[in-house]
């Protein structure tokens, strides 16, 4: 009777009637289950707990029974599934005589297959159950066994919590615990009944063990957080299949303190210390990423506003100046700024970008373009033909591939001819429009261009400078979808594998990895580590204001330690090769 975590739950709505707005707020939340104190004085059902709180209008017919008939009048073909648990609190034959009456004048409700009158509290003996119409079943608050014919009256199984655990819904049931209330739930279940806890935590991580226990009506007393969480939860979890291995890198070039000569700088898009987090528990619990050992934070606020945009970020980190958001490569006056691979250009470097972006993505804009904002995709792809850039990879051909054919760039057909390649530019699609997702087959692509690119630039007996984004972090971010985040950061992963490789057999490079911003306020409050399974939680849809990790490999490492400014990570890379 369980039900599975990918399942819909059902909510039960404790004590409905104490809500600012009673039976509407379950209703419209989806919730399954609504209890219901009633006291019968004068010939009147009331809904209250204790008769002290009896106010005049809060009787059965005006919270309960008359909305339920509107909403019959205004949704007939698409009413929701909704149990009564009716919780008596005075008399029970007296008091049931009277619900019974009362329910007979509601004849559409109680002859409704959508509606269902669970009887609690005081109520008749178990004997006599089939004494009463078809329309009322009970709460059986025992695991005693019953006859079949008490049996077949009974509705829903209820058992206090407290008599099996004092677990307050923080931290997890011991194993003891969840030993004990499993057993009960179980041998609930073997009565072939749907069950319930009354008096237990309610909290996210209770109702998320309560379902994964197989509890079938979850108790709570906040309707709306409850069914937020619960009915999102299957999408909110991420069961891994997509891994990424492991290289233990060297670290020789940092003990032997060899001089830099080429960057190789990793940008991961909406990459936030939880998408971090969130790979590395999903893929066996660690990362080639989390091998390094030269680790720093940014803060990534925007000159204008308090949370950055992946331009102004990109901006900061490509031209060492802090800018306004949507800006690409202009500062905050609107005078271009010169970025990195100009700068690069002026001291004999190669320079070149990759990314799952198309190739006017705002991030690898900022390293070649200069434009008052990040939607002028047509200049920013002008800025990119007329640039120093020697080699570019990423999404667009439909949009982007004829402006090259009076360009200098050779756009090459195939990752394979570009490791080999002789030409001074050259440019790879990896998709006709934008690319495709990890989820939706785009396959290893963005480790086979990191190392097809590395190939090319070692080739070229120049140093070079080489920023490689993984930008669907942040998309599926922006989604709050656990499983394309974890997805899309182990990908990267396989990207970052490929150039700690790379610096390892040549040790005079340097990588550095870091993200523009975080996305989604992103957390993480259960897994599983032996089945590489994470639990995402969402704060927004949108970026945040908080600090990135920055992470460094190869010789000089050490300089990108600490807490710093995004726009210093430019500063830093100068120094390491000794640019004035």
């Amino acid at each position: 009777m369980g039900q599975e975590i990918g399942l819909p739950y059902k909510i039960h709505s404790h004590n409905d009637y104490k809500q600012k707005v009673p039976f509407w707020t379950a209703y419209s939340c989806g919730l399954n289950s609504i209890e219901i104190d009633v006291i019968l004085k004068n010939d009147t059902l009331f809904v209250a707990h204790d008769e002290v709180d009896i106010t005049s209008f809060n009787t059965i017919e005006n919270l309960y029974l008359d909305p339920i008939q509107k909403t019959f009048q205004l949704t007939p073909q698409s009413y929701q599934q909704i149990q009564l648990l009716i919780d008596i609190k005075t008399e029970a034959i007296a008091t049931l005589k009277t619900l019974i009456n009362t329910l007979k004048l509601y004849p559409d409700i109680t002859n409704s297959e959508h509606i269902s009158f669970i009887v609690s509290g005081n109520q008749p003996k178990p004997e006599s159950y089939n004494n009463y119409p078809s329309f009322i079943k009970f709460d059986y608050q025992n695991l005693k066994p019953l006859s079949e014919e008490a049996l077949n009256k009974v509705g829903l199984i209820s058992l206090p919590f407290s008599k099996f655990s004092n677990w307050n819904g923080k931290g997890r049931l011991t194993k003891e615990d969840h030993k004990k209330v499993s057993e009960i739930i179980n041998k609930a279940h073997s009565f072939n009944k749907p069950f319930r806890f009354w008096g237990c935590p309610d909290s996210k991580t209770a109702w998320k063990a309560f379902a994964e226990l197989g509890v079938d009506y979850i108790n709570t007393d906040m309707p709306y957080t409850a069914s937020t969480y619960i009915h999102s939860l299957s999408d909110r979890i991420h069961r891994n299949t997509f891994y990424s291995t492991v290289y233990k890198p060297t670290f020789h070039s940092i003990k032997k303190n060899q001089g830099v000569k080429n960057i190789i700088l990793m940008i991961g898009d909406g990459y936030g210390l939880s998408q971090i987090s969130a790979a590395a528990l999903s893929n066996h619990g660690e990362l080639t990423l989390t091998q390094l050992k030269s680790i720093g934070l940014l803060k990534t606020q925007a000159a204008d506003d308090f949370t950055t945009d992946s331009a102004a970020a990109g901006t900061a980190i490509a031209t060492g100046e802090k800018t306004y958001n949507r800006s690409i490569g202009m500062n905050i006056n609107r005078v271009p700024i010169e970025n990195m691979t100009e700068l690069l250009n002026k001291k004999n470097y190669n320079t070149g970008f990759i990314t799952t972006d198309v190739i006017t993505g705002a991030t690898p804009s900022a390293f070649y373009a200069h434009q008052l904002d990040r939607d002028m995709t047509k200049e920013i792809a002008s800025d990119l033909i007329k640039s120093n850039i020697s080699l570019f990879m990423g999404g667009g051909a439909s949009s982007y591939s004829d402006i090259f054919v009076n360009s200098n760039f050779t756009i090459l057909n195939s990752l394979n001819e570009i490791a080999s390649s002789k030409k001074k530019k050259v440019g790879y699609f990896l998709s006709e429009k934008g690319v495709p997702s990890i989820n939706s087959g785009r396959d290893h692509i963005l480790a086979e261009a990191t190392k097809t690119g590395l190939e090319y630039f070692s080739n070229q007996n120049k140093p070079f400078f080489l920023m490689i984004e993984a930008a669907q972090i942040d998309s599926f971010g922006h989604r709050n979808d656990i499983s394309g985040i974890v997805t899309e950061a182990i990908d990267f992963d396989k990207a970052i594998t490929e150039a700690i490789k790379y610096a390892d057999t040549h040790k005079n490079t340097l990588v550095i990895i870091t993200a523009d911003h975080e996305t989604s306020g992103l957390s993480i409050p259960q897994g599983n580590l032996e089945s590489n399974k994470v639990e995402g939680d969402f704060s927004t849809y949108d970026h945040t204001g908080v600090m990135v990790p920055i992470f460094a490999y190869g010789p000089k490492s050490e300089v990108f330690t600490g807490v710093y400014e995004n726009n210093e990570v430019f500063h830093k890379i100068k120094d390491v090769l000794n640019i004035k």
